[in-house]
């Protein structure tokens, strides 16, 4: 008995490839500035050093993504601890209540709840160190949930992602976001608008500017 063919997949034209009709998150202000309007699924990686910015800016993205779904906050490094607290009244995120969640899960329990159709399809998981995670354990991860939107927090070495793992996360994330001096910067094959950053908070990013300027 002979073996069936596998069937081939489809092979696109370039205008065919236009014409396609791909599902985005209508970013609007310094958001779309930024980063564009990227589709509301995928892995995503936002990296940074300590002390410049980023557990703000993840609370930020987090409470702008509430427009786009539901948000559920894996907070891992910090749980929620006084200093998560106070980040937490400090972005007003009361302000999303019903949106937003957040809690300590392992990455088995977060893929359980990320398998129930109910609960939400924009996750954040902080950090990508603290999860322990591994090339085989995220891209497993982001292989059984396809339709959700899938953010890792990653601490940095340098201006890189921290460890071999997170370097490979980097590569293959459609939205790559390095945090440094208070400022978001969209980085890789897609930056809307080349040398536009997102500011997270101004006086801050002008000392750290400032600083850098006296150093050279």
């Amino acid at each position: 008995m002979e073996e069936k063919k596998k069937r081939q997949k489809r092979a696109y034209s370039p205008s065919e490839v236009m014409r396609l009709k791909l599902p985005e998150m209508a970013f609007t202000g310094e958001w779309e500035a930024a980063f564009g309007r990227p589709s509301p699924r995928g892995l995503w990686c936002v990296w940074g050093k300590s002390a410049n910015g980023k557990s703000s800016f993840m609370m930020m993205l987090a409470k702008y993504l509430t427009n786009f779904g539901n948000v559920f906050y894996n907070s891992i490094e910090e749980d929620v601890r006084l200093s998560f607290q106070k980040l937490i009244k400090r972005c007003k995120m009361d302000e999303v209540d019903g949106k937003f969640k957040t809690a300590k899960l392992t990455i088995e329990e977060l893929d359980q709840r990320m398998s129930d159709h109910r609960k939400e399809n924009i996750y954040i998981i902080d950090s990508f160190q603290a999860a322990k995670m591994t090339t085989k354990l995220y891209t497993d991860l982001y292989e059984r949930h396809p339709d959700k939107l899938i953010i890792f927090v990653s601490r940095a070495e340098g201006n890189k992602a921290q460890g071999r793992a997170a370097e490979n996360l980097v590569w293959d994330a459609d939205v790559k976001i390095w945090v440094d001096g208070f400022r978001a910067i969209c980085k890789g094959r897609f930056q809307p608008k080349p040398g536009v950053s997102f500011t997270i908070w101004e006086e801050g990013a002008a000392k750290f500017g400032s600083k850098n300027d006296k150093e050279e």
